[in-house]
């Protein structure tokens, strides 16, 4: 399977050293590293949780599962 994920610089430069030092390419790291990531995970409590401080929710047109329209209206909000 295919799939996009962003990282920022600094963790991208940092994966792709540990890669290039096990002899590896990055995407089969960043998959060993998902791999080992599941197996020594028990605990399903969240890592984090958000709480809202005010507000009834989300705000219009905010959609968590579309990461690239979240992006987009991050982007735009920011004045970028």
């Amino acid at each position: 399977m295919r799939t996009t994920i962003r990282l920022s610089d600094e963790l991208y430069a940092r994966v792709r050293a540990a890669a290039q030092e096990r002899k590896s390419t990055v995407t089969s790291y960043i998959e060993q590293a998902l791999q080992q990531a599941l197996i020594s995970s028990t605990d399903t409590t969240p890592a984090y949780r958000i709480d809202p401080i005010h507000g009834a929710g989300l705000q219009p047109g905010v959609d968590l599962d579309d990461s690239d329209r979240l992006s987009d209206l991050m982007d735009d909000r920011a004045g970028r």
